[in-house]
């Protein structure tokens, strides 16, 4: 990098913290250790290297605490500290809902938390709709950020009475036969998608960011889409993946405005370019990320391709636009 222009300007990604205030864990399946509390430490590591670096904004990727919190009545108490790491940045921070925000809280208070971010997007921005978490943004000219409410269609972010959540449930018997619905189907491959701590976009969501990329194809901007969930089956194990990845795929296959897609959820990470040369990134996860150790990235962006830097278990990129 340090023969190129200077980059037009620099952000900060990270995903899966899941802090709570308890000791080590395991996984959902038992296979991998979490660090709970030291995830916190991490973080702490991103936000200083973030102010050497003086990245304009940082993408949190969702799952902010852990669900762990609710248990013990200790959301509001582990929200609060880990936004208090944020807030040491001078950067402004855009926060991506998962499935673990919906553990700790419900939608209403979501929206009336630090969480909604969407009043920091600046120039007249705001929420696509009152109930649907999805907002876009222009940290400098010839470039656009859209966050995606992942869970818009779920049974875990919305109230059981509610037509989605009725919609959620009817589509995940379809496809899952288990009692517990966050065990997978039986079947390999992609229905392994269909469990309750996924879930997936609404037909207004999916028109409106189609609106939005077409602005953006007019403008002649680069645009990243973040989403918690992955909506490529090459990008993350298929328990990770969002219900409807393929019609969210068609939305961003039409725009050539579309350069890279970011998610979170699968604490593994992964990586995949498809066939229109969208970079599919998902982030490793903080919290399965050893103490000695790190996970969090800072991109430089140009005019022809992001670079990506990572830090521990998050490798070094370079993306290059379509």
């Amino acid at each position: 990098m340090e023969d190129r222009v200077p980059p037009v300007f620099v952000f900060g990604i990270i995903a899966d913290i899941q802090y709570a205030d308890i000791e080590d864990g395991l996984n959902y399946l038992r296979t991998r250790k979490r660090f709970y509390r030291n995830s916190l430490q991490l973080l702490r590591n991103a936000t200083r290297r973030w102010e050497e670096q003086r990245v304009r904004c940082v993408l949190q990727l969702g799952d902010i605490i852990d669900g762990f919190n609710k248990s013990s009545s200790a959301s509001e108490q582990a929200l609060h500290t880990v936004i208090g790491e944020f807030d040491k940045s001078l950067a402004d921070v855009h926060h991506v809902w998962g499935n673990h925000e919906f553990y700790n809280f419900c939608r209403e208070t979501l929206l009336a938390s630090p969480l909604n971010s969407a009043a920091k997007a600046g120039s007249g921005s705001d929420l696509l709709a009152n109930d649907i978490y999805a907002y876009e943004f222009s940290p400098a000219p010839g470039f656009r950020f859209v966050l995606l409410d992942a869970y818009d269609i779920s049974m875990i972010g919305r109230d059981e009475s509610s037509e989605k959540h009725k919609r959620s449930l009817k589509l995940l018997q379809e496809h899952n036969r288990n009692a517990d619905l966050n065990q997978p189907p039986v079947f390999d491959g992609l229905e392994q998608r269909f469990v309750k701590f996924n879930g997936g976009f609404g037909q207004e969501q999916l028109l409106w960011l189609d609106e939005v990329l077409t602005l953006a194809d007019q403008k002649q901007e680069r645009v990243t889409v973040c989403s918690h969930l992955p909506v490529h089956p090459y990008a993350t194990d298929p328990i990770c993946l969002a219900w409807n990845y393929d019609a969210m795929q068609s939305v961003l296959r039409s725009h050539k405005s579309v350069v890279c897609f970011m998610a979170g959820h699968d604490h593994d990470g992964g990586y995949y370019m498809d066939e229109s040369g969208v970079h599919h990134i998902t982030l490793e996860g903080v919290i399965e990320t050893r103490p000695d150790s790190n996970a969090f990235g800072t991109v430089y962006v140009y005019e022809d391709q992001m670079v990506l830097k990572g830090n521990g278990r998050i490798s070094d990129m370079v993306l290059k636009y379509p």
